[in-house]
């Protein structure tokens, strides 16, 4: 497993919190900086499935 796989959850589960605690104050700030936490999170694991696939592709 790639660790931008890893990394990319990570920010993805930084991103929801985030976007709730966001809500829940009525920041839209912070909620705004969920929302791409979230993207920037799902982009990154995007690609460590990708590396993951080439890797095994060339085993």
């Amino acid at each position: 497993m790639d660790k931008n796989r890893i990394e990319g959850a990570a920010k993805e589960l930084k991103g929801t919190l985030k976007e709730a605690a966001g809500k829940l104050t009525g920041n839209q700030k912070l909620e705004a900086e969920g929302k791409a936490d979230k993207t920037a999170g799902h982009v990154q694991s995007a690609l460590g499935r990708g590396k993951d696939a080439v890797r095994d592709a060339l085993k």
